[in-house]
């Protein structure tokens, strides 16, 4: 599982290192190659392969032609990309990738269980903030409810 917040730079060529404690985790439970693509939100995730190919089999079995399908193929599958990592643990972010997130010196990698996301500094902040002000909608409390009563189940 990733977890963690990471802040690294990137370099003008789009090179950023994997920070070492996600790649730990990546190289140990799968491979050393990331599947990346633009977020809903103005950031990047980056996927294991292993982990991206069970989402694609799951949208895989939806009608593409379904309005939320459709779109998520447009924004999320369209334009993904594999990303390897090299020997000395960077990984190539492609232009159009980091144009989305607006990926120019410093970034952030969060760790989200199965998925990695990648963000500019201020974008992270302002998630961050976002996040906080929302901490105590229903939504969250539901979900940390539903949480709790399944580890007590357990």
């Amino acid at each position: 599982m990733f977890r963690g917040v990471y802040e690294h730079h990137i370099d003008p060529k789009g090179r950023t290192s994997l920070p070492a404690k996600l790649r730990e985790t990546l190289v140990g439970a799968y491979d050393e190659r990331l599947i990346v693509t633009t977020a809903l939100d103005p950031c990047l995730h980056a996927y294991p392969v292993r982990e991206w190919e069970q989402l694609e089999a799951s949208l895989a079995t939806r009608n593409p032609m379904e309005p939320g399908v459709k779109t998520l193929m447009r924004l999320y599958v369209a334009p993904a990309q594999e990303c390897p990592l090299d020997k000395l643990g960077r990984i190539l972010i492609p232009p159009v990738l980091r144009s989305h997130a607006g990926l120019e010196k410093d970034v952030v990698w969060a760790g989200m269980v199965k998925v990695i996301e990648l963000w500019s500094q201020d974008g992270w902040r302002k998630a961050q903030d976002d996040a906080r002000g929302a901490a105590d909608s229903a939504d969250v409390m539901r979900v940390l409810t539903e949480l709790r009563q399944g580890r007590e189940q357990s």
